[in-house]
């Protein structure tokens, strides 16, 4: 395209490709980017690159047989994904949890949360040329997965919500070295905070650079962090409270300019919030069962199938023909690290979701991108790219 404004010198636009490549693309992310020397004219995301099709080949399987696929969407905030959709089975069945359930549960995302935030916040920082607060979080990440490694065995891919309940009950002894955990990483948060908040390089990078406005964001269906650093206090989590999330005292950080530094202050603020939420969560976790006790939604313990035959055929049974579902449909939205992530189920005859639809946060903040990085430098979009927290396993799905 050509600049009138440069017809003298017979200048025209260059395009180049950012990505898939590309180290701050976050992902499998192609952008085709229009340029008029640094300054971006229009950014065109390009997705597909990973795509699996995900939606489609849930419609192939049994309904808890559809699990593990949303482990593989945001790969960062794995238990997350879990959640919502073992709730979205749970709203189809009418099935009510134990109140221990309730709490593992929102002790386990909210440490996913964490590590989702850890993550956002430091890749960005590298992003831009700092290295040290990486360093750092990943040394703290480590911690918290071994977490989940020692709830079920997996460090990543956990498979630790189910419908019905969680996995396992946690030890006694993890709950102490939780709480042990919690005290001490507020500290790591100050100090991830005092590198960087009042940087003044940091500063120069993100204030004024990415900024939406309360329509705007309201306009592109802006959710999580994007909307929260407008001004708007909305989390499902207080706003539309599920599990048990009313019953803890904590707050939503705002912003005011919905600009780049403030979605990184909101993020360092939600990590303390989800701290203060999970040792709450400690104090008063209740007894009880981890579970609901209906072998037919979730599964035997293996002692049980070992000493009893019936069990063991029951389970077998359960598992060639899946949990007996009614035909009927349900949506769930939760507010996941990277905003409100749903899932529409619908359940067919043949015990088959006949369809599962997933709405992701980040596919609504790539759409934005293009408004949001028009105008600024090529430097700057790799930190517009760093504040939207992008996965593509659940955008491009």
């Amino acid at each position: 395209m050509r600049n009138p404004l440069h017809d003298h010198l017979n200048m025209n636009n260059i395009y180049l490709n950012f990505g898939p490549q590309h180290p701050a693309a976050h992902g499998v992310l192609r952008l085709v980017l229009e340029l008029n020397g640094e300054i971006v004219v229009r950014c065109d995301p390009h997705i597909g690159l990973l795509h699996r099709g995900t939606e489609k080949l849930l419609e192939g399987k049994f309904v808890k047989q559809g699990l593990p696929y949303f482990d593989r969407l945001d790969y960062v905030s794995t238990l997350a994904q879990e959640h919502v959709y073992s709730m979205a089975i749970e709203a189809i069945g009418n099935i009510q949890l134990p109140e221990r359930a309730k709490y593992l549960r929102i002790i386990c995302v909210e440490f996913t949360r964490i590590l989702n935030h850890l993550m956002a916040v430091t890749t960005h920082a590298l992003d831009l040329g700092a290295l040290t607060p990486f360093l750092w979080a990943f040394e703290e990440r480590e911690k918290m997965m071994e977490f989940y490694e020692r709830l079920s065995g997996a460090r990543l891919h956990t498979a630790y919500i189910r419908p019905g309940g969680v996995k396992a009950d946690i030890p006694a002894l993890m709950l102490q070295d939780i709480f042990t955990f919690c005290k001490q990483f507020i500290k790591r948060i100050n100090e991830l905070e005092e590198i960087l908040s009042g940087n003044s390089i940091w500063k120069q990078r993100l204030i004024e650079v990415g900024s939406v406005s309360t329509q705007e964001a309201l306009t592109s269906g802006l959710t999580g962090v994007m909307l929260r650093s407008t001004g708007i206090p909305w989390d499902l989590r207080l706003t539309a409270p599920y599990e048990n999330y009313n019953k803890f005292d904590f707050h939503i950080p705002v912003g005011r300019n919905g600009d780049c530094f403030d979605r990184y202050l909101i993020r360092i603020e939600e990590m303390r919030q989800s701290l203060e939420i999970i040792l709450q969560a400690l104090n008063s976790i209740p007894t009880g069962d981890h579970k609901i006790n209906n072998w037919k939604i979730h599964t035997f313990e293996r002692t049980k199938m070992k000493t009893h035959m019936e069990n063991l055929i029951h389970h077998f049974i359960t598992f060639m023909k899946d949990s007996p579902l009614k035909t009927a449909y349900s949506y769930v939205a939760i507010e996941a690290p990277k905003g409100e992530t749903s899932v529409f189920l619908d359940i067919g005859p043949l015990n088959l979701p006949s369809r599962c639809h997933i709405k992701s946060p980040g596919l609504l903040n790539l759409a934005a991108l293009d408004r949001m990085a028009s105008g600024h430098s090529l430097a700057d979009l790799v930190a517009i790219i760093g504040t939207q927290d992008l996965v593509l396993g659940e955008i491009d799905r």
